[in-house]
């Protein structure tokens, strides 16, 4: 009967134990490349011991794996690309909001949500990349001087599917209003040097060969070029330079990678801790000096490729704006051809 006893008592203890000893984990979903984000998330358990489990894919297939789930999903941090894609999350119902002084304090309000559903973690720049043996800086202006007839068959871009685009697109309505957005639309589809193919870097490729003398490309896409170890990718940025323009009006267009706490996290303080660490100046350097984007803290320098761009004038537009303006700006693709 004792040995009875002590064993009750000892499966008793063990229950209460062992919650105790479960780690703390965290579970995200990511559209970051795992080779960007592991080493951050990696320092983040070194750092608070709490476990990441860690589920990558393309942004948009996540945002649907997310629907799909719905209260039964096991993510509790979505961390992707475009402030569009958040802006997306957070109108499906896919992130609740969070408040946080830490994050309050690291990331500029208009890179972030009013509401707190999600936040920028880096800033990434889309401005013009030209040809410099075809194309002078003088030449170049504002984004709206693209659509003129200097530039008749000399744009490439990428296809108006792409969130980037999108998300360009939704900040010119909100400067200059949606008639005369179309119009520039119309314009730059008219000066296009080939049919929208390929991502960013293949914009840049195709300014190199002389597919095009002018493109629209965020700028990590260079920076990678840039520092490539391949001979081939550097000949290819050696040929090209950046043009920031709308240096007297709105500023150039800028953009964010950035996260937000999942409606269904079921590890709420993990998911909250991550999103404080990312935003940290440890992962801050490391946003600027491995992915090449620009720190969304103020007090994070620059990678050394891209200091050598030099300072420049920023849209300062809240960025949760591109969101609500996504889906008149998919209209003004349609109409305008921008296919």
């Amino acid at each position: 009967m004792i040995s009875i006893r002590l064993f009750t008592a000892a499966l008793l203890l063990s229950f209460w134990i062992a919650p105790a000893l479960q780690a703390a984990e965290v579970n995200v979903y990511s559209a970051r490349k795992e080779v960007l984000i592991r080493p951050l998330l990696n320092a983040f358990t070194a750092q608070t011991g709490i476990v990441v489990n860690l589920v990558s894919a393309k942004a948009d297939a996540l945002l649907q794996r997310l629907e799909r789930e719905g209260v039964n999903s096991p993510a509790d941090v979505l961390l992707t690309t475009d402030a569009g894609r958040l802006a997306r999350a957070k109108q499906k119902g896919l992130l609740q909001a969070i408040r946080s002084a830490v994050l309050d304090a690291a990331i500029p309000a208009r890179y972030r949500d009013p509401e707190g559903t999600w936040y920028g973690l880096s800033i990434r720049a889309r401005p013009i990349i030209y040809a410099t043996d075809r194309v002078t800086a003088s030449e170049l202006s504002t984004y709206q001087a693209l659509a003129g007839p200097l530039w008749k068959d000399r744009v490439c871009v990428r296809s108006s599917n792409n969130i980037y685009n999108q998300s360009m697109l939704a900040a010119f309505i909100h400067h200059i209003g949606a008639e005369r957005t179309e119009d520039w639309a119309r314009g730059l589809v008219a000066n296009f040097a080939r049919k929208p193919q390929g991502g960013d870097t293949d914009q840049i490729r195709a300014v190199a060969a002389g597919e095009c003398d002018i493109a629209l490309a965020n700028t990590y896409y260079l920076a990678r070029l840039t520092v490539s170890s391949k001979a081939a990718d550097r000949a290819v940025a050696a040929k090209v330079a950046i043009f920031w323009p709308d240096q007297d009006g709105a500023g150039v267009h800028v953009n964010i990678s950035g996260a937000g706490v999942t409606r269904a996290a079921g590890n709420l303080k993990e998911a909250i801790a991550l999103l404080e660490f990312l935003a940290g100046q440890e992962a801050q350097r490391n946003y600027a000096e491995v992915v090449h984007e620009y720190p969304v803290r103020g007090d994070v320098a620059w990678s050394d490729v891209v200091s050598t761009w030099g300072p420049f004038k920023s849209d300062e537009i809240n960025l949760g704006i591109l969101g609500e303006n996504n889906a008149e700006a998919m209209r003004i693709f349609d109409r305008a051809g921008w296919r």
